[in-house]
């Protein structure tokens, strides 16, 4: 492997020449940096990143820590952080953490000893002693997805408070009057804003909150098909089931199956987040769609800004509207010849588009103070201590400058 004294003795010049043309210095005349780059080539020379590292204090990577890839949320969310955090001229390093927190830590000990620039993490719990390694090595952070409690840090969430409010709204709308509930793991911010905004609705159609009704599990498809049979079993069962992502939908649909009922005729489904278009999933799912790719490029370059600037930059709490797709399995009526459509991106045809408003500050105040009656019920069920305080209408306070942003909602469908 040739080395950079080799790249100096093959152009006639010096070691220090060499470093000087790869560093883009003034101080090389054009010809003598033409003689260098063409010894490197004729050589394949290659400079080597670890030492650069060391020179400059950095190493143009940053981290990419979430809960699971295969989720198509997750999937979608790393290409918007690539794409951005590649047109800056930074290569991004990727850790599942499948919402393990002794996995969570392994990776931040290894992305510090990789000497990322910064990283970009989906927290496995609102705990902040769970990233304290960042806080205390200083490595500039952007959190996605989901919130911690009491660090003043860059976030872009999704309205999940509004959102699932909208789901629940919509199966109202429709005459369900006994609605379920399988949410993520309590311990995370998503789970508890999209019980909270389910039981928002509930509460505002004058519908009871029933404890049976609602599940805490994990965002995984084989814990969506135990909990929704669970349910199924009730009686009566519901004729509804509100599955909080993607993943967990897939579950609750096996299982529904496995009952011998039928979607939506014996038991209507929607869910948080869409599935791929790859997805060999019928009736297709009305959902509350974050829009992931945005998400995931916009806080690649929080990030970047953050580099750039360092941290007396302004705080920025982004959030991202969603919107409600209709389609068959909430048994709303669709257009004719259109009950069995393919799935494909962008939305077609078939389905129903339409905002999930923002939630005014009375309204999310309310849903904080019932989800906090429904968990009482629930004693086994621990509620991160921030839940809503760090909502899209709740900026945190506190020492650090903090600019909150809602972004506008544009329907290009």
């Amino acid at each position: 492997m040739a080395t950079i004294h080799d790249v100096a003795r093959q152009a006639g010049v010096s070691a220090v020449t060499v470093s000087r043309v790869l560093n883009r210095s003034a101080r090389v005349s054009p010809a003598t940096e033409e003689k260098v780059r063409r010894a490197m080539a004729e050589l394949g020379y290659v400079p080597s990143s670890a030492a650069r590292s060391l020179r400059l204090r950095q190493t143009r990577t940053l981290a990419l820590l979430v809960p699971d890839i295969t989720n198509p949320f997750w999937t979608t969310v790393a290409r918007g952080v690539e794409d951005a955090a590649q047109s800056g001229g930074y290569s991004v390093f990727l850790g599942n953490t499948d919402e393990n927190p002794a996995k969570q830590q392994a990776y931040l000990t290894a992305l510090v000893g990789q000497r990322v620039d910064g990283a970009i993490v989906a927290p496995y719990d609102t705990n902040p002693a769970g990233l304290a390694l960042l806080r205390q090595r200083h490595i500039p952070t952007v959190l996605i997805d989901r919130r911690v409690e009491g660090w003043q840090v860059d976030t872009v969430v999704g309205d999940s408070l509004a959102g699932a409010c909208a789901l629940v709204r919509h199966l109202i709308a429709l005459g369900h009057r006994r609605i379920a509930m399988i949410s993520g793991p309590a311990s995370t911010t998503t789970a508890a804003d999209r019980v909270a905004g389910y039981c928002l609705a509930l509460h505002q159609a004058g519908l009871p909150l029933e404890t049976e009704l609602v599940r805490f599990g994990e965002y995984r498809p084989t814990v969506g098909e135990r909990l929704a049979l669970e349910l199924l079993a009730l009686e009566p069962r519901p004729s509804a089931i509100f599955a909080a992502n993607n993943l967990i939908a897939i579950g609750v649909i096996a299982a529904i199956g496995k009952a011998g009922l039928h979607i939506p005729d014996d038991v209507a489904v929607v869910a948080f987040d869409d599935l791929p278009d790859a997805a060999s999933v019928f009736p297709f799912l009305t959902v509350a769609v974050q829009p992931a790719y945005e998400m995931g490029a916009t806080a690649a370059r929080l990030l970047l800004n953050r580099l750039e600037s360092g941290p007396g930059r302004h705080i920025q709490h982004i959030v991202f509207p969603t919107r409600l797709i209709v389609r068959r399995s909430c048994g709303s009526p669709l257009p004719p010849g259109q009950d069995m459509p393919p799935i494909s991106l962008p939305l077609p045809a078939y389905s129903r588009c339409t905002p999930a408003p923002a939630l005014p500050p009375t309204e999310v105040q309310q849903a904080h103070t019932l989800l906090q009656t429904l968990l009482a019920a629930l004693p086994a069920v621990r509620l991160p201590a921030d839940a809503l305080a760090h909502s899209p209408r709740h900026p945190v306070s506190g020492p650090a400058p903090f600019v909150q942003e809602t972004v506008p909602l544009s329907l290009k469908d």
